[in-house]
């Protein structure tokens, strides 16, 4: 009898661990299983003193703030953290509006049709998608309008996965993936249809270089859309609590500084183009933009057990723990960010370059 019980209890154990693990809280699209981590152009020994540098960015005098070294500080943040992304969030490395009786992966793919319908992407078209990152919403926007979808992104490991991505999805003949910086895009001058950059030109040092190299590769009367990361109206500088939640959202997610919300459409018309709309997502949300971080922590604690046990066990490389620990700390300050009302992820803007510009745009 105590033989039976003993195996029973194993039993009931080891089903439990299974659903801890495996089951509870998974990721609805995964690219990546928690044995397959890897960190891009990071060799497996390096993992842990290259999280150790990254973070040593940011004290003072923070080296992100120097623009010359942001293109390498981005692509070793993007090298750690991709395979995490894609095994605990999906392919789409952005956050999306919640609709009612939609699950967070038909949200998300909504967010991103919507940008292919502002800037009126159709067959035929050639769209570039300004920094790709593993190409998610290149192939919702492809699938959604037949436009001819060119992705960029400054990281090699990212282009790899994409392109991974668009042949299983059957798109890689509407997606291309080009590694580089999208303050120096490497494209003929008025050579796309139509642009947009889906929570990404907050890695650049200076909004106006990133919309100036957008504004050149466009054809006159051509549409563009991003979905900007900023700082709302509420937040004060002389606000001590704001300026650590906002300097934690920087810290951890690879940002030179987050802009105000104001600048993004004084920018965009310095640079040449109209402001047809603007508006933040955020402010007409019933069901918070963030409450997908804060519902899920007990998944994000759970896949930090997973990679702990990994790590120990010599499956996860070295610093895996620690890398996962920087980006729980990175989703703590954006829940606390949106909790406040100091930030938001989804501030749209709408342009379009005019058929005759009023003045010649920005030089990078």
């Amino acid at each position: 009898m105590d033989s039976i019980s003993l195996i029973c209890t194993i039993a009931l154990l080891g089903g439990g661990l299974y659903w801890f693990l495996f089951v509870l809280g998974s990721a609805e699209q995964r690219g990546k299983r928690a044995v397959d981590l890897s960190y891009g152009s990071i060799s497996a020994e390096k993992v842990e003193d290259s999280c150790k540098q990254y973070l040593s960015f940011f004290r003072r005098p923070r080296e992100i703030e120097k623009a010359e070294k942001v293109p390498d500080i981005v692509g070793t943040f993007y090298d750690l953290v991709t395979d995490i992304y894609e095994w605990g969030w999906g392919q789409s490395f952005h956050f999306s509006p919640p609709i009612a009786g939609k699950s967070h992966r038909e949200a998300t793919r909504l967010h991103e049709v919507m940008a292919a319908d502002l800037i009126r992407a159709s067959p035929g078209q050639r769209i570039i998608d300004v920094g790709c990152g593993v190409g998610g919403p290149m192939r919702a926007i492809a699938a959604h309008s037949r436009a001819n979808i060119v992705g960029i992104t400054i990281n090699e490991y990212q282009v790899h996965r994409a392109r991974l991505h668009n042949k299983k999805a059957g798109l890689d003949s509407l997606c291309e993936v080009v590694c580089g910086n999208f303050l120096e895009m490497p494209f003929a001058a008025e050579s796309f249809d139509g642009a947009f950059a889906i929570e990404c030109t907050c890695h650049a040092p200076k909004l106006e270089d990133v919309y100036a190299e957008i504004f050149r590769v466009l054809k006159p009367g051509s549409l563009f859309v991003s979905y900007e990361w900023v700082t709302t109206d509420k937040y004060r500088a002389e606000d001590p609590e704001h300026v650590e939640i906002i300097q934690g959202v920087e810290r951890l997610n690879a940002l030179p500084g987050l802009r105000r919300w104001s600048d993004v459409a004084v920018t965009a018309r310095k640079v040449g183009f109209e402001v047809v709309e603007e508006k933040d997502l955020a402010r007409s949300l019933t069901v918070p933009w963030w409450r997908r971080l804060k519902m899920g922590r007990i998944a994000y604690w759970r896949n930090h057990i997973m990679v702990t046990v990994l790590t120990a066990l010599g499956v996860a490389p070295k610093g895996t723990p620690e890398v996962h620990k920087m980006l729980l700390q990175a989703a703590d300050y954006i829940i606390k960010s949106g909790e406040a009302g100091i930030f938001t992820p989804m501030h749209v803007i709408l342009c379009r370059k005019p058929h005759a510009p009023s003045h010649k745009p920005a030089q990078n």
